[in-house]
This record gives structure tokens, sequence and C-alpha cells, in this order.
């Protein structure tokens, strides 16, 4: 059994529980975000996007 779900919806399920059962702050929940933000618009994206690619790849189980 396969289920697709949208990696937003995913992380938004973490951050609710962060925010209710950890106690982290929504505040930092949004300065986080930004800081993705501002990252993915720098000269280390094309390597987070790689980690990130080859991270899935490992956890899914696809070797090339």
């Amino acid at each position: 059994m396969t289920v697709s779900l949208p990696l937003v919806f995913v992380l938004g399920f973490f951050v609710w529980g962060a925010i209710k059962f950890l106690g982290v702050r929504p505040w930092i929940v949004v300065l986080i975000a930004l800081f993705g933000f501002w990252l993915s618009h720098t000269f280390m994206a094309p390597a987070i996007d790689s980690g990130t690619r080859s991270g899935v790849t490992v956890i899914n189980g696809r070797h090339n």
C-alpha cells in the first residue's frame, strides 16, 4: 500500500506536534521557515537539493 502525502502536510504535522507537545514557540517555527527560504537562494541550494534527493533515495530503498 502506497500513501502519497504532500511534504507541506507532513511538515505541518511535525510543527503542530512540536508546538503542542514540546513547547516550541511559534515565532521560532516562523524564524526557521524564513531562514530556510533565505538559504534556498544562496550558493548552498544545489548541495541541499542533492543531499535531500540522496536521502529520499536511501529512505525509499531505490538504488541506481
